[in-house]
């Protein structure tokens, strides 16, 4: 079995974080502990700068208004961080363009006790959580740890990085690692369909590892599927879209690639979610101009997560994709936008007057 520490060694072979500073859980340090606690005035935005041994929650706390930016040099963060609506048009990253210099990580589960005895609960395991409208994340990676093999008496596995609900919320070259549950992208409420725009983004896990109702999109993103000691396949799916009814939008892949540690036809590319809270939910995904590796299973690369609701009902679809993943052998089993259909996929209509790809 992985240790944590090979769960956070990046498929690149980097290691978990540059520098040496202490790790501290989530609240240790307060805001006037901070290096650096006196944001540096630019122009008219504020910039505050968080170093090893400082928290990047107690940094958040400091945010006064819109439009700040929080500086974290490199090092391991071992904290909790959780971005409230209030909090708007923040930008937080990392000091260098290397994603695996600035680690935020955290080990809760769904199933782990909290001190009153209740547990976390699936969103409530994210290390890193927003609910901030136009959050921007950069240059950093954001993981979750715990592991199943350390745990054989919790059942609720789901381990989340991040959990995200806000709109207009920009990841860019930003590293997601967990196992299972590892990106929820979700929204502020059933009735909203909140925007998020991922970017050269690099996420990885075993089961449902990109799962939600917001629509989302994935642009040059690396999705990788991870080895897992079970004897059974599907291992796990990368996609589990729970997407609402009224929302012509939920996930959409474009000129991404997917690869995997686990052996050729081990994962399944989705399957639908339809939450207990919301039966009416139409889950939506379209995977396309990507490049799918041997680890997805070609012929039968979709399946059911409740046979209620089966996945050749649900708004799942490709176009233009590649790859020994990708091959179409039973057309039934992988459905195809049509050229003129593929043109109401691309992420302007899905993020309509945001656009945040334009950025240099």
């Amino acid at each position: 079995m992985p240790t944590r520490r090979a769960l956070l060694t990046g498929l690149t072979g980097g290691l978990l974080a540059a520098g040496t500073g202490r790790a501290f859980a989530a609240g240790s340090a307060s805001a006037a502990s901070l290096s650096g606690a006196d944001p540096v005035s630019t122009g008219s935005r504020r910039v505050l700068h968080v170093h090893p041994g400082d928290s990047l929650q107690a940094a958040v706390d400091t945010v006064g208004g819109p439009g700040r930016t929080i500086v974290v040099h490199p090092g391991t963060y071992r904290e909790v961080v959780n971005i409230p609506a209030t909090t708007a048009e923040l930008t937080i990253r990392g000091a260098t363009r290397d994603p695996r210099a600035t680690v935020v990580v955290f080990d809760h589960a769904n199933g782990t006790k909290k001190p009153d005895g209740t547990t976390y609960g699936t969103a409530g395991s994210a290390t890193f959580t927003s609910a901030a409208p136009g959050l921007t994340v950069r240059d950093l990676t954001l993981a979750n740890d715990w592991l199943r093999a350390d745990h054989p008496d919790i059942t609720g596995t789901q381990a989340v990085a991040a959990y995200v609900t806000g709109d207009r919320s920009y990841f860019e070259n930003v590293r997601l690692l967990a196992r299972q549950d590892t990106l929820f992208v979700d929204t502020s409420a059933l009735d909203a369909f909140d925007r998020q725009y991922f970017r050269r983004c690099h996420i990885e896990g075993d089961v449902d590892f990109v799962f939600g109702r917001a629509t989302a999109v994935f642009d040059e993103c690396h999705f990788h599927t991870l080895q897992r000691d079970v004897t059974f396949t599907p291992k796990g799916m990368v996609f589990a879209p729970s997407t609402a009814r009224a929302n012509p939008h939920g996930i959409l892949a474009v000129r991404s690639r997917i690869t995997s540690g686990a052996e050729d036809a081990a994962y399944k590319l989705a399957r639908p979610w339809v939450p207990s809270y919301e039966t009416t939910a139409w889950p939506s995904l379209v995977v396309r101009d990507s490049w799918i590796g041997p680890g997805i299973d070609p012929v039968v690369p979709y399946t059911n997560m409740r046979d209620t609701y089966p996945w050749q009902t649900m708004r799942f679809r490709e176009y233009a994709n590649s790859g020994p993943g990708a091959v179409i052998s039973v057309p039934d089993n992988r459905p195809q936008l049509t050229p003129e259909e593929a043109g109401s996929h691309t992420r302007k209509a899905y993020l309509g007057d945001w656009r945040p790809y334009e950025r240099s």
